[in-house]
Parts: C-alpha cells; structure tokens; sequence
C-alpha cells in the first residue's frame, strides 16, 4: 500500500519536473530566436559590426531579491550547520551556492558578503548570533548560546 504512494508520489513529481524542463526549453527557444533577431537588426544598421564580440551581461540578482527575513534564516541555518564559527565571507559563499548563484562572480560575493554583514549584525544584536575575533581583521560568528 505504502509503495503505491510512493510510486504516485514520484511518479507526480517527475512530470512536474519534465513539464518545467519543457516550458524552459521552450522560454530558451524563443530567447535564442530574440537574440538573433536582435543581431541581425544590428548588422542592418551595421553591417561591419561585430556581434559576437558583445559580451554577455552577467545575473545580478535584485536589490530585495530575498524575502524579509529569509536571509536571516538561511544564516542561522548555515551558522547552526556548521561545525565552527565562519567568517562573513564563508557565509556569504555558502549562500551564494545554496541560491545556485555563480560563486566565482567577485562583484556578487563583494556585494553578498555585504548583505551578510548586515544581517549577522541585526542577529548580534538581537542576540541570536555571536562574534570572536579572528584572525587578521576577520570576525568568526556562531549562533548564539
């Protein structure tokens, strides 16, 4: 009884996931006919131009690109996880990896770790995260005990 649910179960979420992989190739279809659109329009204004040496900009996510509160739970989360206090920037690492965001972008780590800083912040204060020093500059946090 129990593995027939189980089945149902997977066998509903795997349709979900093939619907969503096919509405995504789908969206990438037609963004790659915008592109070309796009570069051939560049190259009737100039036909010289190169298109291909245009680089590709990089995702930066919005400015309230997490709901209030949620990065403070993931925070904590990563902070209680972790078998030693971690540096802001440690922090900030493993955030970027659990948001499947590019970990090597330094301007995204720059800004995250920023983030994090201030919410590691707001935590101390509230008492539910703690601060050492470290070594150099660094501050290792933990969650409060």
């Amino acid at each position: 009884m129990a593995e027939r649910q189980v089945i149902y179960a997977l066998v509903k979420k795997r349709a979900q996931l093939a619907g969503e992989i096919e509405a995504t190739h789908e969206r990438l279809s037609e963004m790659l006919r915008d592109m070309e659109n796009i570069d051939q329009t560049l190259v009737i204004f100039d036909p010289q131009y190169q298109v291909e040496a245009i680089k590709p900009k990089a995702f930066r996510p919005p400015k309230d690109w997490s709901n209030r509160g949620e990065m403070s739970r993931i925070i904590l989360s990563i902070l209680r996880q972790a078998a030693e206090p971690l540096t802001t920037r440690d922090i900030a690492l493993q955030m970027l990896v659990e948001r499947a965001l590019d970990k090597s972008d330094r301007r995204l780590l720059r800004l995250m770790t920023k983030r994090v800083a201030v919410a590691l912040r707001h935590q101390r204060d509230a008492g539910r995260a703690e601060c050492e020093q470290g070594p150099g500059q660094y501050n290792l946090w933990r969650v409060a005990q």
